[in-house]
C-alpha cells in the first residue's frame, strides 16, 4: 500500500499552515478530522494509485512480468487494500500523534525533526501490523489475477497460519523506517506539494531493493529460501541471479505511484479536514 509511504514524506512541522495536527495538542474535534482526513486520503491514494502498484508488484515477481499476469486483472487484490488501507492510515498517524506528544515534552526546537521522525517510525511500525498482512494478500493476488482475494487469504491461512500473513514484516518496517530517515527533514504543508513529489520519488528508487526483497519475501512459497523472511538472504538471492536490474524492478512505477501519491493526499486530506471541521 501507498498511502504510509506517502505519509511519510508528507508529515509536516509545527509550522506548516492549514494542517490539523501542527500543534501539540489539538482539540478533540481536530484530532477525529485529521485522523478521518488522513484515512480518506490514504484509501484514495491507495485505489487511485492501484494500476501501478499492480505492474511494479509484477515486475518484482520472481516469475517475470509476464506471466504474473502483464496488464491483465489490473486491480486484482484491490479488495485487501481498500479493505485495509483506511485503519492502516488511522493507526499511523494515532501512533504518530501520541510519540511526538511524549517526545515533545521538554526537548529543545532544534530536535524537532528528529522528534518527527522518530514518531513516524514508531508510527510504521505499529501500522505495519495491519498493513502486512494486506498487502500479502495484495501481492499474490496481484501476481494470481485468476484467484479471488478470499480464495488466496483462505489458502494462505490454511496452508500457513496467521504467521504466513505476516511475512515479510521485518523488510516492510526496515523500508519504511528508512524512508523517513532518508528524507532527513520534515516539511511544511505548502512545499509538501512540491517538493514532496521530488523527496519522495528520491526516496523511493533508494529504497527500491527493500521493497524488492519484500515483494520476493511475501510472493515466496512456505519452505523457500525467502520464506524464512531474511532481508540480506533474498537481496543477496537477487543480486546473484539478476544483478542491479533485478534490485530495481519497478523502480519507474514506484517512483511515479509515489510522487503522483504526494499530490493526491494532500489535495484529498485538506478538502476532507475542511468538510469535518
Amino acid at each position: 500500500m501507498l498511502c504510509c509511504s506517502v505519509l511519510s514524506c508528507a508529515v509536516p512541522s509545527e509550522g506548516g499552515r492549514g494542517v490539523a495536527w501542527r500543534r501539540l495538542r489539538m482539540e478533540p474535534r481536530e484530532s477525529w478530522a485529521a485522523l478521518a482526513a488522513g484515512g480518506v486520503a490514504g484509501v484514495c491514494v491507495d485505489l487511485i494509485l492501484f494500476p501501478l502498484d499492480t505492474v511494479k508488484t509484477r515486475l518484482q515477481s520472481p516469475q517475470g512480468f509476464r506471466k504474473a499476469g502483464g496488464f491483465r486483472g489490473i486491480y486484482a487484490g484491490v479488495p485487501s487494500t481498500a479493505i485495509g488501507s483506511f485503519p492502516n492510515a488511522a493507526a499511523f498517524f494515532i501512533t504518530y500523534e501520541y510519540v511526538k506528544s511524549l517526545l515533545h515534552r521538554g526537548s529543545a526546537s532544534y530536535l524537532t525533526p528528529v522528534t518527527h521522525m522518530v514518531a513516524a517510525s514508531f508510527g510504521e511500525m505499529v501500522a505495519c501490523l495491519i498493513r502486512v498482512p494486506s498487502e500479502v494478500i495484495k501481492q499474490r493476488a496481484q501476481v494470481s489475477p485468476s484467484s479471488s482475494t478470499f480464495r488466496i487469504l483462505s489458502h494462505t491461512l490454511y496452508h500457513e497460519g496467521i504467521q504466513g500473513l505476516y511475512r515479510g514484516y521485518k523488510s516492510t518496517v526496515l523500508r519504511e523506517d528508512l524512508w523517513s530517515w532518508k528524507q532527513g527533514h520534515v516539511v511544511d504543508s505548502w512545499q509538501s506539494a512540491v517538493c514532496g513529489a521530488f523527496a519522495g520519488g528520491f526516496a523511493a528508487a533508494v529504497t527500491t531493493p527493500l521493497d524488492v526483497a519484500k515483494t520476493r519475501i511475501m510472493l515466496a512459497k512456505a519452505g523457500s529460501t525467502n520464506a524464512s523472511g531474511n532481508v540480506l538472504t533474498a537481496l543477496s538471492g537477487i543480486w546473484r541471479t539478476q544483478g542491479l536490474s533485478g534490485l530495481f524492478a519497478g523502480v519507474v512505477p514506484r517512483m511515479t505511484a509515489i510522487s503522483l501519491g504526494g499530490f493526491i493526499f494532500l489535495g484529498t486530506y485538506e478538502k476532507t479536514r475542511q468538510l469535518l471541521l
